[in-house]
Formats: C-alpha cells, sequence, structure tokens
C-alpha cells in the first residue's frame, strides 16, 4: 500500500473509533477540503496556508485554498463559521479574525468563540514598531521623547482602522502616556511600508515581515521593538518593547486552524494531529521560520481553544480603555 493511502487508512481509522458507525467521519477525508484564507493573496496568512496545502496533501489529498479577503478578515471567517460542520471547510484565521470581529464591532457577523471550534495553532507573527531614519530615535525611550516634544509631527500608518496593527499602535500610545500621535489608516500594509519608506508618514506599526526585516537591515527603516515576548528568531538583534520597560505590550499575531461549531471532535482532533505532525518536521520549522515566523507550542484543540480565549479576555479590558469600535 502506498504512503498516501497508508495516511488515509490510519486517519479513517483514528475518526472510526470515535465515532459512531456510519457516523460522516469515518471516511473523511472523501472529497477535497477547502481551506478560506480570510485576506487576498500575498500575505502574511496566504504565504502560510500554501505550503501547508502542499505539504498536508498526503494526508488529505486535494486541500483547495480559497482566498477570501474583506473587511479585516471577517468576511471569509462568517463565510466559514456558517458552513456545514462536516470537516470539509477549515479556515485559516487566527488573532485577527477573533479580536477585530469579537471586541471591536457593535454588530460582529459571526461570534469568534462560539462559531468557530479551534484545531491547533500554525505559526504567530509579532508587530514591529518602525520609524523612517530620519525620525531621531533608536529605541522606544528615544522616541516618545522626541514625539512628546514635538507635537503635531508624528502620526503612525497601519494596515487600517480597527486592525491589530492599530491596536498595537494604540497600546503602544496608551502605556507611553502620548496622547499626540495621530493613527493614519492605510488600506493594507503595502501602502503604508511604501510611504514611510518615501518619508511619507514617519512611522508605521506593520506585521513583522521579510520585506520589512531586509528594509531594516539595509538602512532603509529602523525597527525600534517588536511586540512579542522573546526576540525574534529571524531577528535577533531586534530588542522586544518587553525589554524596553513596555511590560504588557505584547501583540502576538497567532494564525491557525479552526473549524465550524459543531464539528465532530473524531475529524478535529484529526486534522489537529495532522497539523502537528507536520509542525514536528524540521524543514517546515525552517520555512517558517525564514518567513519571520515564530513557532507556536504544538498543542492540540483544547489547549488552543483556551489560547485563544485567553488573547480575547487579554484584549478585553485594553479596547474597552481604548473605546475604540469599527462599526
Amino acid at each position: 500500500m502506498r504512503r498516501r493511502d497508508l495516511l488515509k487508512a490510519g486517519l479513517a481509522a483514528f475518526a472510526a473509533q470515535a465515532l459512531p458507525r456510519g457516523a460522516l467521519a469515518d471516511k473523511y477525508p472523501d472529497r477535497p477540503v477547502r481551506l478560506i484564507v480570510p485576506f487576498p493573496p500575498g500575505g502574511a496568512f496566504d504565504t502560510i496556508a500554501r505550503p501547508w496545502a502542499e505539504r498536508t496533501r498526503p494526508l488529505f489529498g486535494q486541500i483547495v485554498i480559497e482566498n477570501m479577503g474583506g473587511a479585516g478578515g471577517g468576511v471569509g471567517a462568517a463565510y466559514a463559521s456558517h458552513q456545514r460542520p462536516e470537516g470539509y471547510t477549515l479556515l485559516l484565521g487566527g488573532a485577527t479574525t477573533h479580536i477585530t470581529e469579537g471586541l471591536l464591532k457593535t454588530k460582529p457577523t459571526y461570534n469568534p468563540l462560539k462559531d468557530l471550534e479551534p484545531i491547533s495553532p500554525v505559526a504567530v507573527t509579532a508587530f514591529a514598531i518602525t520609524v523612517n531614519p530620519s525620525v531621531p530615535a533608536n529605541d522606544l525611550k528615544e522616541l516618545v521623547a522626541y514625539v512628546k516634544a514635538n507635537p503635531h509631527r508624528v502620526s503612525y500608518g497601519t494596515a487600517g482602522h480597527g486592525s491589530l496593527n492599530h491596536l498595537t499602535g494604540e497600546l503602544f500610545k496608551l502605556r507611553a502616556g502620548i496622547t499626540d500621535l495621530p493613527h493614519v489608516p492605510y488600506r493594507g500594509a503595502g501602502p503604508a511600508l511604501t510611504d514611510c519608506l518615501a518619508g511619507q508618514i514617519p512611522m508605521i506599526v506593520p506585521a513583522m515581515t521579510n520585506i520589512v526585516l531586509e528594509h531594516h537591515r539595509a538602512g532603509k527603516l529602523r525597527i525600534l521593538a517588536v511586540t512579542q515576548q522573546n526576540r525574534s528568531t529571524a531577528g535577533p538583534e531586534l530588542p522586544t518593547a518587553v525589554e524596553q520597560g513596555f511590560t504588557d505590550l505584547v501583540a502576538p499575531n497567532y494564525i491557525g486552524l479552526f473549524a465550524p461549531a459543531g464539528t465532530p471532535k473524531a475529524i478535529v482532533d484529526a486534522v489537529s494531529a495532522a497539523n502537528l505532525k507536520l509542525l514536528a518536521d524540521k524543514s517546515y520549522q525552517e520555512l517558517l521560520i525564514s518567513g519571520t515566523f515564530e513557532l507556536e507550542p504544538r498543542t492540540g484543540p483544547a489547549e488552543y481553544k483556551q489560547y485563544v480565549e485567553n488573547e480575547m479576555a487579554r484584549w478585553r479590558p485594553i479596547v474597552t480603555q481604548m473605546g475604540i469600535k469599527i462599526d
């Protein structure tokens, strides 16, 4: 029997043990599985999705990626949450699809904690507090001093109003005691990055990517801090906000797998097992790290659900204090 057939047979046996005979999971998967990516092609989520789909193909067979952008990930996540809970529609979601929808909207189109079932993590990114080299600051302390000494001169750009980039920037302002640092929302991270490189805006808070890191190392941008607990694996020279005294300026942009609520536990466990097996592969780990992603602890559905709920709970009072709403 070929390796692919062995893997599929093992998955079917695993599912059959957990569900009554004749249940849907005992043949899973017997047709293509759709992976909804709630952002356009080319972004961080898309960068994660394609190698994930390719490398899990020996187990799942054909995986069809559907990019479904809009509303900061809300359109694709809402669509996925309303699909039949059979395991044939999965969502590559995370902080953006949960925190933005669950905490910033007065009329959310889905409840991220009730309508989506966490499966397991894939990777996590950080955000980078970044300035144009014309800004005379080499760390967060100097940036705060410069902003306070130059009212009405400094603004910061992000990928959009209500994005996790925006929340990270506002959390920095809150903890620094800065009131005069206006937010400039862009239609995506690309235009904000372009304007910062050109000096049209002095500061941005982009997601940590290879492109941002390369511009920093070339002296075209200056990353003052990354918003993760520990230093970046891909950029160990970059200081964290935590080590500069901003002890709670931690904003992980976690990315993981989710299924519509009600998906049979056997299927959720089977997808999680396949994902965790892939995450244990050294070559796949290197691929993630080379893309400036950080590796998440390899946890199953119960642990990942607790992590997601904890992140929502951590952000809730901060969002309330900021008073940010997007509808």
